[in-house]
């Protein structure tokens, strides 16, 4: 994560869809991502930060998605 090493392991998401009706069908109409990550001792936490905020712009996902399904993240980190 922008030359910050984790280690194996320290990283993990969960992610939650929502749905509702529309027209009668269910739709998946939302994503949200919850991230955990555990940063060694030192690491640059504005590094993080910033790759962070661009996750949904580079996500492959997120992009295929976009204008069809609301992609939501947040983050949860620990040292």
């Amino acid at each position: 994560m922008r030359g910050i090493p984790i280690a194996d392991g320290a990283i993990g998401a969960t992610a939650e869809g929502v749905n509702e009706v529309v027209d009668r069908v269910v739709v998946l109409t939302g994503i949200h991502i919850h991230y955990r990550i555990g940063l060694p001792p030192g690491a640059d936490r504005e590094k993080v930060d910033r790759a962070l905020a661009t996750h949904v712009a580079k996500c492959p996902t997120a992009q295929t998605l976009k204008g069809a399904v609301k992609v939501t993240w947040n983050a949860e980190m620990s040292s």
